[in-house]
């Protein structure tokens, strides 16, 4: 089966998401998203970024953060899956290490 990757020009990543070309300029400068290929001068998105700006709009509309404040929290809701999900794997190694013991 074939991975397909779909991509978005500027324009089309804009209208999609709602965000103007000078607010996406910042939005890329603080990390919140990045092109697929940051060396190309025509950026590119990919559907991971649309996700993660749709993410990044909820929090800007429900806590009325700014960008920057958009960025910090996007990386600790990131960092706390992280570890979510390191507590969980560590859990269940536990449970197996002490069914076997």
């Amino acid at each position: 089966m074939a991975n397909v990757t779909v991509t978005f020009t500027v324009t089309e990543f804009c209208l999609h998401t709602g965000v103007s070309e000078e607010e996406l300029n910042e939005i890329v400068g603080l990390g919140v998203v990045e092109p697929c290929d940051s060396q190309d001068e025509a950026w590119r998105f990919d559907d991971r970024a649309v996700s993660t700006l749709h993410r990044a709009l909820r929090l800007r509309n429900e806590l009325e953060l700014d960008w920057p404040g958009i960025a910090v929290a996007l990386a600790l809701l990131d960092e706390n899956a992280r570890l979510v999900k390191e507590n969980r794997l560590l859990h269940h190694r536990l449970a197996r290490f002490i069914i076997h013991s």
